[in-house]
């Protein structure tokens, strides 16, 4: 009895083995890739952005936390602006005073000018008189005077008016220059993306640059792979591939190259055979679009390992196993 229940024993682990074995073959089978389509290991990467003061000043308030996804324009953080609205005000208050002067100035040009055209009328007209004795020559000599002094007060007129508009215009950018400096005081996400760090609270003095938070740029999100430089030779910019993640390995992301590096180099330490580490490699970003990664934004998460696959020959045909059911989002997003 014991020698048949081991046999019926063996002949279930031969029969499991077997199962096992055909599933592994054929999976193998199901994964083969045609010729004309490259991989290599990676992981989801998006830049970062610093989050980061202007000027130097004290923060009063900030309004996120980490982990945070912020929209393009959504204030983030506000510095203490007292000093510069003071500044402000009094900006303003003489680029009001330099206007009014300037405008004076303008006002005597006109007078300047009306004095000469009267110099100019008498001269004339003592010019006809002299000429029938009713006027001394005399007379007109002190005509002519009057109407070169008149020239030249209406010269001086006229660069009192133009230095009253310089400094008019002095006491305005001034003053637009403090303006921006508030208006600067208030950080904004410049893009769409998740807070990364916060390293500062509110009350802290930061220096010019100082850095309030870190952010990733969810509007770029790429994995970086290594191919060798036979392959990367013929991966062409704008390239049409998928991404297939560890954690969900059943749906390939539609992705297109986006970089192609230059330069080759070794390739990174997760290639573990020394054949491999010796081959130069060429480092490639391969980006997904952007429809997908807003429809899924709660989902995406930098440094997510997987596969990046690209179709070196546009003629190629994906195996069905990385046929993706998100081409539409795709299209849309070239």
């Amino acid at each position: 009895m014991t020698k048949r229940r081991s046999i019926v024993l063996a002949a279930l682990v031969v029969l499991v083995a077997a199962i096992g074995g055909g599933y592994y073959y054929y999976r193998s089978i199901q994964r083969t890739l045609p010729p004309g389509i490259a991989f290599g290991n990676g992981r989801i990467e998006a830049d970062e952005i610093a989050i980061a003061t202007k000027y130097a000043g004290r923060i009063a308030e900030i309004k996120f936390q980490e982990g945070d996804l912020v929209k393009p324009g959504q204030v983030l953080a506000r510095m203490d602006t007292s000093e510069f609205e003071a500044s402000e005000r009094a900006a303003a208050g003489t680029a009001a005073q330099r206007t009014k002067d300037a405008d004076a100035a303008r006002a005597q040009i006109q007078v300047r000018q009306s004095q000469l055209d009267l110099a100019n009328s008498e001269l004339k007209r003592g010019q006809v008189l002299v000429a029938r004795d009713a006027i001394s020559r005399q007379r007109v000599e002190q005509l002519a005077a009057a109407q070169r002094s008149a020239e030249e007060r209406l010269t001086a007129a006229k660069s009192e008016a133009a230095a009253a508009d310089h400094a008019a215009s002095a006491a305005k950018s001034e003053q637009e220059r403090l303006q921006h400096m508030i208006e600067d005081a208030t950080l904004r996400a410049p893009k769409l993306g998740r807070i990364l760090y916060r390293p500062a609270n509110v009350g802290e003095t930061l220096p010019a640059g100082g850095q309030v938070g870190t952010m990733i740029d969810l509007s770029d999100v790429y994995m970086t792979f290594f191919l060798p430089s036979r392959e990367a030779a013929r991966t062409a910019l704008g390239a049409s591939g998928r991404i297939v993640m560890d954690a969900i390995p059943d749906r390939p992301l539609p992705a297109s190259v986006s970089f192609v590096s230059p330069r080759a180099q070794f390739t990174p330490k997760q290639v573990e055979t020394q054949s491999e580490r010796e081959r130069m490699m060429f480092r490639i970003k391969m980006r997904l679009p952007v429809a997908l990664v807003t429809q899924h934004i709660d989902q995406v998460k930098t440094g997510m390992t997987g596969v990046a696959y690209v179709k070196l020959d546009d003629k190629t045909e994906w195996p069905a196993w990385l046929e993706s059911d998100l081409t539409t989002a795709f299209a849309a997003s070239k």
